[in-house]
């Protein structure tokens, strides 16, 4: 006679088979690959070859400009000269080699409404500028267009902008890297649309099923809440199983949505930050990305103003990446200096601890000995809060740490991301935690 447990193992198998196969294809995991940073909009009829090389040639002039040197760009933003002069050759060298990771060419609030054929001219200009950058091996990895709403005044050239642009870089073999912008959602069944019109355009296009993904823009109260009291967000995720690649918050047009004054719209403000909450929930676990929104201090007219901007911008940035927020949304050449000088700061005081709580971690689940830290020199915020109570208690003493898998992955996780942004080199995370990108990949898993 079969035993009991296996029996009832074998019951409540068969009773949750749908709902094991439901988690596996709606929550696949976190992707673990490389992702952009930041994205910068230009207005359609503004992004020509020459307006990004412009772009990207403004931020290292403003840089050498303004903060010719590591101890001037500390003193501008407020951090450590040593942190600073870690990485400002890595700063300059971005700024030289890949200014701009993720390119959005903006047909919507960026470019206002324009005849059909205006609006056509603009997006061949586009493609033209796509197709030229390319060739001198100077096209972001990522880029593509914000086309219009598919709210009904500005569907049919939403649509129009959508098909003919996706058409261009099928033609031009530019789609890898394409990203496809979908703004003002509404509705569920707006996503449930762009779905629709996904894999309406792979069959014309003759693409792989699923090869069309695109971003949700969240920039209005509906796309957080709906009318039935449900998470919006959560429900377009999955509206587009897939195919959403990020859900991209939009700063002012939500603010406005919800009545706040203009001069208190910012990234910080306590409504972004509850909506930002919901998009990071909805998304969690799903393989869509979260997306920050922008600044709208853009002042770089002097040295006070400049610096001023920078620290502005490098302290927005940095509460993202510590709310677990790797990307967001430059609109100005200037926010690339802020914008990647406060990655490679966080995520280079992120690898001591990270890469000893890592190697700890490898060595209890291998049989090894538990490693002890100082609480002086936790660096990254999951640290800092992680050992708060140990340092108001013992702040000289050295404090041992048991970290839990789900822990493991993200230390994992911040390690990557440190390599996959410039930050940190792969030999620097090997010389520290013993393991390679191939075997913190793993760990991720």
């Amino acid at each position: 006679m079969p035993d009991f447990r296996t029996v009832l193992t074998n019951r409540l198998d068969d009773a949750l088979a749908d709902a094991d196969a439901d988690l596996s294809r709606r929550y696949p995991g976190s992707p673990t690959g490389r992702f952009p940073v930041h994205t910068v909009y230009l207005p359609a009829d503004r992004c020509t070859a020459g307006d990004v090389r412009q772009f990207a040639a403004t931020a290292r002039d403003l840089l050498a400009t303004y903060a010719p040197d590591a101890d001037e760009l500390a003193r501008a933003t407020g951090e450590s000269v040593d942190d600073v002069a870690a990485v400002y050759d890595r700063l300059v060298a971005k700024l030289e080699q890949d200014p701009i990771e993720d390119l959005r060419a903006d047909f919507e609030d960026g470019y206002g409404v324009r005849p059909d054929e205006t609006e056509d001219k603009h997006l061949a200009g586009v493609l033209s500028a796509f197709r030229e950058l390319a060739a001198s091996d100077e096209l972001p990895t990522w880029h593509g267009v914000r086309f219009k709403s598919f709210e009904a005044p500005t569907r049919a050239r939403g649509v129009r902008t959508l098909v003919d642009h996706l058409s261009g870089m099928a033609q031009a073999g530019l789609l890898e890297g394409n990203v496809l912008t979908l703004p003002k959602v509404t509705s569920v069944d707006q996503v449930a649309a762009m779905h629709t019109a996904c894999g309406a355009l792979e069959q014309e296009l003759q693409l792989p099923s699923g090869s069309v993904t695109f971003e949700i823009q969240v920039e209005t109260p509906q796309a957080i809440l709906a009318a039935d009291g449900t998470a919006a967000a959560a429900r377009m995720v999955h509206a587009a199983p897939g195919r959403v690649s990020a859900l991209v918050y939009g700063t002012f047009d939500y603010s406005a949505g919800v009545g706040i004054a203009a001069a208190y719209q910012a990234l910080d403000h306590p409504a972004a930050d509850h909506a930002k909450a919901v998009m990071q929930v909805a998304a969690a676990q799903t393989g869509t990305r979260i997306c920050d929104g922008s600044t709208n201090v853009v002042a770089f007219g002097d040295r006070a103003s400049a610096h001023a901007t920078w620290q502005l911008h490098s302290g927005l940035v940095t509460r993202s990446l510590i709310r677990g927020i790797y990307q967001g949304w430059d609109m100005h050449p200037g926010h690339l200096v802020s914008r990647y000088l406060a990655n490679y700061l966080f995520f280079r005081r992120a690898l001591p601890t990270a890469a000893a709580r890592l190697a700890a971690y490898v060595q209890q689940t291998s049989g090894g000995d538990v490693v002890d830290f100082d609480p002086g020199q936790a660096h990254d915020a999951h640290d800092a809060l992680a050992l708060q109570g140990a340092r108001d208690s013992q702040r000289q003493r050295s404090v041992s740490i048991m970290d839990e898998p789900a822990t493991a992955k993200m230390l994992a996780d911040a390690l990557l991301r440190g390599v996959h942004c410039g930050a940190v080199g792969a030999d620097e995370v090997e010389s520290n935690c013993g393991l390679t990108v191939s075997e913190l990949t793993a760990l991720t898993r």
